[in-house]
């Protein structure tokens, strides 16, 4: 996969830290995608806003990319951590909880 830069800048320029309660809403309509902390949220969200099928399936498939569950959500709804991270690519917004 590769991005441009100006396009990686773009996306690293809209991707932020974000509490869960609003976040909340978006998982309520089933569009707040999880992404696991071993990979580049901003890569990710490069790969779907280029279409690149290929690579968002094999993460969906490792199980590194999924649709975040009921267990997800209530984890960071008890947790309310302050390590989550967002980017919208609509109509999804990622999410994905980084280390401490």
């Amino acid at each position: 996969m590769t991005v441009s830069d100006e396009a990686y800048a773009a996306i690293l320029g809209a991707t932020a830290q974000i509490e869960w309660s609003v976040l909340e809403p978006h998982f309520a309509r089933g569009d707040l995608l999880a992404v696991a902390p071993q990979l580049d949220l901003v890569a990710v969200a490069a790969a779907m806003m280029e279409d690149n099928s290929e690579t968002i399936k094999g993460w969906m498939d490792a199980g590194q990319l999924q649709v975040a569950s009921d267990s997800q959500a209530a984890d960071w709804a008890e947790r309310q951590p302050n390590t989550l991270w967002a980017v919208v690519i609509r109509p999804w917004v990622l999410v994905q909880e980084r280390a401490v």
